[in-house]
């Protein structure tokens, strides 16, 4: 199928009109363009950076459009634009964009990666974002490293460590989300909530000396005061959260502990299509399962429950995802 047989055809798309509104709107189908692809889409997980512009933001501008800010999605490709050769309609294929919110959207074909075998929900510039964290961690056997925050990413972070053999101290305001770090090998759960007891039982596990790497992973200011708390003299802080809002950091402590500060977020599209296939190997050979994080899926026409989930995190919420109806998807081939 070519970007120029369907034109006139149209698709459901998402559109945030306002703080804590949105709308399911009918636009026309997007067609691609040179060394593009249509992908029709399956599925897109929901971000927490989501979150500013559903709840508002003095900077933002609304309507957003159609499909943003969905950027976790998957599906299968439905159509080439000129110039593409190396994949075909039909493949299922997790990709960058900024518009998975949508029945159908367009990736550059640079930015695929090829689902695993046997895999169903796959957002994978979230699961890129924990491969590149963790790269940027430099997480060594043996090492002791503390997680604050564990929700998708932080519990993703907390597998890849115990796997390459640290010890991790997992730190959580929510019961639900220790029991995962539980269960993936964590040494030790804390609940997040008094921060002198925190510290002082993370000081006790490590014999007074803090952690070799802390990665604060909540994206609020409580947690990153906690964080800075606990990384060792010359041990590294990685900032893993998403701060969307000013923030304040105690540079006397970090000064005087000789710490290393890592803003481990990436720009550069090719080191997050990087990421995402580290992901689907990792998936592959089951040295990562984030299936079990996967606990509530939504109809693209449920989109707004889809927010409010993630604004709320109700007990057994770590990660969200949105499925548009498909209309037309016994058309697609494969």
């Amino acid at each position: 199928m070519n970007g120029n047989t369907d034109t006139g055809r149209t698709m459901l798309a998402a559109k945030i009109v306002a703080p804590r509104q949105v709308e399911i709107a009918e636009v026309a189908l997007p067609q691609p363009g040179p060394l593009e692809v249509r992908v029709r889409v399956t599925g897109c997980g929901v971000c927490g950076s989501n979150l500013a512009l559903w709840r508002g933001r003095p900077w933002f501008h609304y309507p957003s459009e159609p499909g943003a800010p969905g950027h976790e999605g998957w599906g299968r490709i439905d159509a080439l634009g000129a110039g593409v050769e190396d994949v075909r309609p039909g493949e299922r294929v997790a990709y960058l964009s900024e518009r998975a919110y949508a029945e159908y959207d367009i990736a550059r074909a640079d930015s695929l990666v090829r689902l695993p075998s046997g895999t169903e929900i796959f957002p994978g510039e979230a699961l890129g974002c924990a491969m590149n964290i963790f790269r940027r961690c430099d997480i060594q056997p043996r090492q002791t490293v503390a997680l604050v925050g564990v929700g998708f990413v932080g519990a993703l972070l907390v597998q890849l460590a115990v796997r390459r053999g640290a010890g991790v101290i997992a730190i959580s305001r929510r019961p639900f989300a220790l029991q995962f770090a539980r269960r993936w090998g964590a040494v030790e759960t804390i609940a997040l909530g008094d921060r002198p007891s925190a510290i002082a039982r993370v000081m006790e596990r490590t014999h007074g000396l803090g952690c070799d790497r802390v990665i604060e992973a909540a994206g609020e200011q409580e947690a990153l005061d906690l964080a800075g708390e606990l990384v060792a003299v010359r041990g590294r802080l990685v900032i893993a959260g998403y701060h969307q809002d000013s923030r304040q950091v105690n540079m006397q402590l970090w000064n005087w502990r000789g710490i290393d500060v890592i803003n481990a977020h990436e720009r550069d599209p090719r080191r997050y299509v990087a990421g995402m296939q580290a992901a689907a190997d990792r998936v592959s050979k089951r040295e990562l399962d984030p299936e079990p994080l996967y606990t509530h899926g939504f109809s693209l026409e449920q989109i707004a429950g889809a927010f409010a989930a993630l604004d709320e995190r109700p007990d057994g919420f770590l990660k969200a995802w949105v499925e548009p109806s498909q209309r037309e998807k016994a058309s697609v081939p494969g």
